[in-house]
């Protein structure tokens, strides 16, 4: 996870963006234990500003008893988010072909996880062990 991206997103959910330490921390801890998405996420935005530092930066004013996003934090957050797009994908073809209608690429082969098969093999094989035991 990706403290200081994580502070902007939580001071930017708040009302006036202003957050008290209790209430920042406890935002944090939430996020910080939710589960791999959030920390690929937030690494995910970090690495479109490499060079953030929201304290020397000024994206965050410490005020008493907790921090508030600033404006250049509010922008620098838009400028995270955004969605790229490449310059070939952002024109929109002038004709498109009817008589030929776009298919879905085929379905990809679900693949079972390596070990599986023989796991189920070994406990075969040691449930009929078991059986010739007890008979």
């Amino acid at each position: 996870m990706n403290f200081q991206v994580t502070v902007l997103k939580v001071l930017v959910s708040y009302p006036g963006g202003f957050a008290g330490m209790a209430d920042l921390k406890r935002d944090m801890a939430i996020l910080a234990t939710s589960g791999p998405d959030w920390a690929e996420r937030t690494k995910r935005l970090a690495a479109r500003v490499p060079d953030l530092d929201i304290f020397s930066q000024g994206l965050i004013e410490r005020l008493n008893g907790g921090w508030r996003i600033t404006d250049k934090g509010r922008a620098v957050l838009d400028v995270m988010e955004a969605r790229h797009v490449a310059p070939e994908t952002a024109t929109a073809p002038t004709h498109v072909d009817a008589s030929h209608p776009a298919t879905s690429p085929p379905p990809r082969a679900v693949m079972a996880r390596p070990g599986k098969r023989n796991r189920r093999q070994r406990r075969q094989a040691a449930r009929e062990r078991a059986r010739a035991k007890a008979s």
